[in-house]
């Protein structure tokens, strides 16, 4: 329902009170503000009572107004480009302490994953990795850093990780040419969705390859293309998108995968420290520092 709410009002429209149709103008004109809006307030700033407001909401069939409120701020915030992400931030923001709104907004964030997260969906994903033949990862624009943070230690883990470089459509497929039902692919995205993204988790899908999507929301584009989704809270702080939660269950998913290939996982730091002691390694470190 949040993908069509837009659409859903003005399906609607004919059937309002005179009321209802001043909050519906309001909201299909003003949508990015609307939607960070209390009931009280939007009340007030279409001149209707508050209750006219939730019997709107109750009246496209959400449960209540929060919810009709989540569903706008799930479709904004793949709408909106930077200057309007800022202009909102700043209305919500106010004269509040900036550290604190941040830092509790992404408290809030880890905290609902935590409840929410299919644990049974997460054993899979880990039992799928553990298991490939290939992995592939992911992850454009602001999942690049979770897509290369997750490679960094997959790497350390096994030798037949790829972290995908997407700087083009044609070179993400170039990279994922030999995918198939042995392999799995990582897919990383969050509002604004990347296109590359999809279209590369649609390719792994259709060529069997088990396809782990790492994503916000089920009405993700990603989970449609998917054989596992995980889904991490992600929340926008001014132009900038917060990403504590998908990082937080990043690393719960590297730990699990390391306590599965625990023994792999020790004789590659015994290597590495003999290499580090063959070749002074720790000299020249201290010497950098």
């Amino acid at each position: 329902m949040s993908k069509d709410i837009l659409s859903l009002i003005q399906g609607n429209m004919s059937t309002f009170s005179k009321g209802q149709k001043l909050i519906a103008h309001f909201i299909l004109e003003s949508y990015d503000k609307a939607a960070f809006m209390t009931a009280s307030r939007l009340g007030r700033t279409v001149n209707v009572s508050e209750s006219t407001v939730v019997r709107f909401a109750a009246e496209l069939g959400y449960e209540g107004y929060p919810a009709m409120q989540k569903a706008l701020q799930e479709m904004i915030r793949n709408k909106l480009t930077s200057i309007q992400r800022i202009e909102v931030s700043n209305d919500r923001i106010g004269n509040q302490d900036i550290l604190s709104m941040v830092m509790q907004s992404d408290m809030d964030k880890i905290h609902m994953t935590l409840e929410e997260t299919d644990r049974e969906q997460f054993d899979q994903a880990v039992n799928a990795i553990v298991s490939a033949r290939h992995i592939y990862i992911l992850g454009v624009r602001s999942a690049a850093a979770l897509s290369s943070f997750l490679g960094f230690y997959f790497n350390l883990i096994f030798d037949n990780v790829t972290v995908v470089h997407a700087t083009s459509t044609s070179e993400v497929f170039e990279q994922l040419l030999r995918i198939g039902p042995d392999d799995v692919i990582i897919g990383i995205s969050f509002p604004r969705y990347s296109r590359r993204t999809v279209k590369a988790m649609q390719f792994a899908f259709d060529r069997g390859a088990a396809a782990i999507a790492i994503t916000d929301s089920k009405t993700s584009p990603l989970a449609s293309v998917s054989t596992l989704t995980m889904l991490a809270k992600s929340d926008m702080a001014s132009f900038v998108d917060s990403l504590v939660a998908p990082l937080s269950l990043i690393n719960a998913l590297i730990v699990a995968i390391g306590r599965k290939k625990n023994d792999d996982l020790s004789k590659t730091f015994e290597t590495l420290e003999q290499i580090w002691d063959e070749y002074e390694v720790y000299e020249k470190v201290e010497e950098e520092l």
